[in-house]
């Protein structure tokens, strides 16, 4: 469910940026300004001059990436993770059902970006006033941080990259592809008029524990790569300069064999060796607490899964925790502190 209400979410958000109404006609007054070519990225044009959403998500999203992955290997495959919190659950099973996907796509997927329910609850009530969040409203704030991402693929801009040299610079080995996003600025609307936009104060927020759409402590690892995704009029030297200011930091803590890099891409997708670890770790716990019990294993042993597959899901999240605290390990090693210069 989670990938239909975000898709229900992320489509009106496209469809502005677009120029195109809810019926999927276009705007009269945008038909001059809209750029055909970067519509076909999510939208297909039918026979009556509607464009429809190329793209859908539901359950059966790791059956997509396992196809996608077969038929079109080369290409670079995204996916978004969304882990559920007690806050806002509404099935008992929804541990299970993050621990299964997980180990379904980790050979599939090239990039994958989480996002943490609990975490994105917090932000709702804190800078939205929102006293109880319902999943409407996050959703719509994670559609936030999906269009930025494929927004180098729809609009002409100087900072733009594509996907593949997105991930070659964010993408160290293999299997540590996990990305953790956060996102700035985010304000209700009762507060907008007071708040300042430049370059630099949205990078500095955008490293603080507050912004981020997973819960963990950052203080407990080192940055592998950092990426910066900007939307709007922004000049690349004001990035430069913010980026040259944020690395003179003592907290940006870079592993070293990173530390005199200084790629600034996109508006703000973060990966660290350890925030996923704590993520997976308390996901771990709750699917260990039910699957100990075997609870609500038969539900899914009678729609022809093997009860074997919840173990070897459950041995697959531990080895992925097990290479990150390995490269998290070696990075922090004695011997190599004090070699990167910032």
């Amino acid at each position: 469910m989670d990938g239909v209400n975000l898709t229900t979410a992320n489509v009106p958000k496209l469809l502005l940026e677009h120029g195109l109404k809810m019926d999927g006609r276009s705007e009269p007054h945008a038909k001059d300004n809209v750029d055909l070519v970067s519509m076909e990225t999510f939208f297909s044009e039918t026979s009556n001059g509607k464009y429809v959403p190329r793209c859908n998500g539901s359950g059966f999203g790791a059956l997509l990436l396992e196809r996608l992955a077969t038929d079109y290997g080369k290409k670079s495959k995204l996916e978004f993770a969304v882990y559920s919190a007690p806050q806002v659950s509404t099935a008992i099973v929804e541990p299970c059902n993050v621990v299964l996907s997980t180990h379904s796509t980790i050979e599939n997927s090239d990039r994958t970006f989480l996002v943490d329910n609990e975490a994105v609850y917090d932000i709702c009530r804190r800078y939205l006033d929102i006293p109880r969040p319902g999943f409407d409203h996050s959703n719509r704030l994670v559609a936030q941080v999906v269009s930025p991402i494929t927004s180098s693929l729809r609009f002409d801009g100087a900072l733009n990259v594509d996907l593949n040299e997105f991930q070659t610079n964010l993408v160290p080995y293999p299997r540590i592809y996990y990305a953790l996003v956060s996102f700035a600025l985010v304000i209700s609307a009762n507060k907008s008029s007071h708040e300042s936009f430049k370059v630099q104060g949205l990078i500095l927020q955008c490293f603080e524990p507050q912004n981020q759409m997973v819960v963990c402590d950052l203080r407990k690892g080192k940055y592998m790569a950092v990426a910066l995704l900007y939307r709007g009029d922004v000049v690349p030297r004001d990035c430069t300069q913010a980026v040259a200011l944020l690395k003179a930091k003592s907290s940006l803590n870079l592993v070293e064999w990173r530390a005199n890099t200084n790629r600034s891409m996109y508006a703000f997708e973060q990966h660290c060796n350890r925030g996923g670890v704590e993520a997976w770790s308390r996901l771990d716990h709750r699917f260990d607490l039910m699957y100990s019990k075997r609870a609500f294993v038969h539900w899914y042993v009678g729609v022809d899964m093997e009860e074997g597959e919840f173990s070897e899901a459950r041995e697959d999240l531990a080895a992925l925790e097990k290479d990150y605290e390995e490269v998290a390990s070696d990075s922090m090693d004695p011997e190599n502190e004090g070699r990167g210069e910032y």
